[in-house]
């Protein structure tokens, strides 16, 4: 089964994201996350334009991270990011940070969902509301030039 590559962001580790052990704080992987999920929603055709003016937007819901290998000042790396769906009210984003010789520093898996910006409570079928407000589903799932029956099934 073929799959396209997931969305990637370049980013550098500057000096001020140091901590006292001189790698990256671990604040700064999730900033580091959440940067290529807001890229990868332009991508997809952006949150301004279809999602806000329906009234809805993502929200972050829960984030976890799992740290493989430090990053320290110069590293250069690539963020990627996926979104996947199932039932109910929430999705998913997974994020790989990798350093430029394909060593895995750390995985993020957030869970978020479409909140409704004038009642403050969280809608339904996010799938079909993102879509329906015109992002382009297949960039924001990696799947873009994949035959829908060749995707894995959950």
């Amino acid at each position: 089964m073929s799959q396209q590559e997931p969305f990637r962001v370049r980013i550098k580790v500057r000096h001020y994201e140091l901590d006292s052990l001189g790698h990256v704080n671990h604040a700064v992987y999730h900033q580091y996350g959440e940067v290529a999920r807001l890229e990868l929603f332009e991508q997809a055709g952006g949150m301004e334009k279809g999602l806000v003016e329906s009234g809805i937007s993502p929200v972050l819901l829960e984030s976890h991270i799992v740290y493989r290998r430090e990053l320290r000042a110069g590293d250069v790396v690539d963020v990627s990011c996926r979104a996947t769906f199932g039932e109910g009210k929430v999705f998913w984003m997974h994020n790989e940070i990798v350093k430029l010789d394909g060593t895995l520093s750390a995985e993020i898996k957030c869970t978020l969902g479409l909140m409704d910006l004038t009642k403050r409570k969280l809608v339904p079928e996010p799938r079909r509301l993102i879509e329906k407000a015109g992002l382009d589903l297949d960039v924001l799932c990696g799947t873009a030039g994949v035959p829908q029956d060749s995707l894995p099934t959950r």
